[in-house]
């Protein structure tokens, strides 16, 4: 569980590659080895017990028609709505931290968020290795009040996402909300460093699916942000213009994936790019699996991840500074 906290808390341009994953990245639609063991049908959720969160303070959402709410689906809880932007830290238990911060971004096609299954699951396992996590609960486009509107928007975009003739898709929404809201987390996790028990020179950043493709826009676009290292997982997979300071890149995707399409332009661009990257295509395992789940390959992704910055130098505490 996280610390106590007293805050009241050519090349395809980015975007558009983005489009190849957002209105798919719907993974509360997809049939992923969940569905074997949890119900699919969209339920009522009473707003569960959350963290402790710090309000980021960088606005609401416009024509936003409903208040926040959250449902049930694959067995995990979601949430939609979301007009305030929050950070939940996940810290290293005293005398446990490495110095090390990722910055999580769970997923959701910028509709709702897979906030425990993209989120605190993964911020809870990197305190345990030590490293300082923080759950960014982004805004988000609106959503129908009803759950049948919002079943009827979600068949919508998984049609459209799923559509095979190559037309335009209007799936990607105006990123300006959910860019400043991580822009706003990571200056605040540089500015509590001290406190926090963080390198600055170390924050990276993970997401999941739409959260992802935040992941990859930030480090694309961000004039603020200097992410140490990034972890896009079950991403777009689409080609980019990389930036020659572009940060390495920790990427993973299934080949059951409906967003892979056996496509490795993003890897690819990193590499002609001259930086590094890793790239796992995982047998299986869908789309959706965030820490992974029994009987799939990806299951196993975590601990890879955990390797790949370690030995990239990026779990070892640095030499403090001569005065």
């Amino acid at each position: 569980m996280p610390a106590p906290f007293n805050d009241h808390i050519t090349t395809m341009h980015p975007l558009r590659s983005l489009l190849m994953f957002v209105g798919a990245g719907l993974a509360l639609l997809v049939a992923t080895s969940t569905a074997l063991a949890q119900d699919g049908t969209i339920r009522p959720l009473a707003p569960p017990a959350e963290p402790p969160s710090i309000r980021l303070g960088t606005g609401g959402v416009n024509d936003q028609p409903a208040a926040e709410s959250w449902f049930q689906q694959w067995g995990e809880p979601m949430v939609r709505n979301v007009s305030t932007a929050t950070l939940t830290p996940f810290l290293p238990a005293a005398g446990k931290g490495n110095g090390a911060a990722v910055i999580v971004a769970p997923g959701g096609g910028f509709r709702w968020l897979s906030i425990n299954n993209e989120g605190w699951k993964v911020a809870r396992a990197l305190a345990d290795q030590g490293v300082a996590a923080f759950v960014l609960k982004y805004r988000l486009q609106p959503t129908p009040d009803s759950l049948d509107g919002l079943k009827a928007s979600m068949d919508r975009l998984f049609a459209a996402a799923g559509a095979s003739d190559g037309a335009p898709r209007p799936l990607m929404p105006d990123l300006a909300n959910q860019l400043a809201d991580a822009e706003a987390a990571y200056a605040l996790v540089r500015a509590r460093a001290g406190e926090w028990g963080v390198d600055p020179q170390r924050i990276g950043m993970i997401g999941f699916s739409a959260g992802a493709g935040l992941t990859l826009h930030a480090t694309l676009t961000s004039k603020t942000m200097k992410l140490a290292f990034i972890g896009p997982i079950y991403g777009g997979m689409g080609p980019v213009v990389v930036p020659k300071d572009a940060p390495p890149m920790f990427n993973a995707i299934a080949t059951d994936d409906f967003l892979f399409r056996g496509q490795f332009g993003v890897v690819k661009s990193w590499f002609d790019a001259g930086r590094p990257v890793e790239f796992h295509l995982y047998q299986n395992g869908g789309h959706g699996f965030g820490m992974g789940y029994p009987g799939n390959t990806a299951n196993g992704w975590f601990p890879v991840f955990m390797h790949w910055l370690d030995v990239n130098g990026f779990l070892k505490p640095r030499p403090a500074k001569a005065p």
